[in-house]
């Protein structure tokens, strides 16, 4: 009998690439489509669901790790596979402290997605060595040490220098000692430069918008 597969994505194209993949299996059949994350949790719940495709970011208030995380609160048994196109670091040790199954990045591609389908309905957890490897300005992603990533998450939401030294537990001086070696390394001009770059890279994701340049 063939699993039944829910997939997630904002974009419709990437909705129809999963499908054929889907479809080239026998050991696997389309269950449901969902546009948003809350849609992929609605659907989750209420639906014969084995295995979900799902996107990370989808555009709405809720993410995928999110979806994921209440599906799981729920539904234990349902597998997930989470995709990505974003190089953003955080995302497979989120992924693995909320127990998702296996993660495939689409620029990888290490390994064919049926084939990661199957090591996972099969009873692996599959993840990527490592996420890829971006060009920052003058540098590339993991010349950054893990501080200064931090200190990024935090700048791309438009976080002041006092806001960034509350949330991470470090002095403003600090916070402007790693800005001000970002904008060396990388030769960007400002920090609003640095923040917009790092966003529109998808080298880090915050949830909260860009703002504030103080």
């Amino acid at each position: 009998m063939a699993y039944k597969v829910l997939i997630a994505d904002d974009q419709k194209m990437v909705r129809q690439m999963f499908e054929l993949a889907v479809k080239s299996s026998e050991n696997y059949e389309i269950a449901a489509l969902a546009a948003a994350p809350e849609e992929a949790v609605e659907k989750a719940l209420h639906q014969k669901i084995d295995l979900i495709l799902m996107d990370v970011v989808m555009g709405s208030g809720m993410d995928g790790l999110d979806a994921a995380k209440e599906i799981k609160e729920n539904r234990p048994e349902i597998k997930i596979l989470l995709v990505t196109s974003m190089p953003e670091v955080s995302y497979i040790d989120r992924a693995k402290a909320i127990g998702i199954e296996s993660f495939w990045h689409k620029e990888v591609q290490e390994q064919p997605l049926i084939e990661i389908m199957d090591r996972t309905m099969a009873g692996e957890s599959v993840y990527p060595a490592s996420m890829p490897v971006v060009r920052f300005g003058n540098i590339v992603s993991t010349e950054l040490t893990e501080t200064e990533i931090e200190v990024l998450r935090e700048l791309v939401s438009g976080a002041s220098n006092k806001e960034i030294a509350e949330r991470l537990y470090m002095s403003v001086n600090t916070v402007k000692r790693h800005i001000s070696d970002m904008l060396e390394k990388t030769g960007f001009k400002s920090r609003l430069q640095l923040a917009i770059r790092a966003r529109g890279g998808g080298l880090v994701i915050n949830n909260r918008d860009i703002g504030s340049e103080d």
